[in-house]
């Protein structure tokens, strides 16, 4: 329990952020599915028509730090030779 005002302010941002970015790491998520659908679907024209957004959601979550830089480029960065491979 904490002890200190300030602890007892931390504690209820902690809970509040830990609601946030479980929904930023849901959507992170559910743009990946989206996509990687739309490869095994051999739908390229969709794809690349979803990739500029899909860009956009994983930088963005990447921005915020719940998925880290480097690991949000990867997956970009995979997915994208996956598409022109099609």
């Amino acid at each position: 329990m904490p002890n200190t005002k300030a602890a007892i302010g931390q504690v209820r941002r902690t809970k509040i952020q830990t609601q946030v970015n479980r929904v930023r790491k849901s959507k992170s998520r559910s743009v990946i599915k989206k996509m990687n659908k739309l490869i095994i679907g051999k739908k390229k024209k969709e794809a690349l028509d979803f990739l500029p957004d899909f860009y956009s959601q994983l930088m963005k979550i990447a921005k915020t730090g719940v998925i880290n830089k480097k690991a949000a480029s990867r997956k970009i960065s995979r997915v994208t030779k996956k598409i022109y491979k099609l």
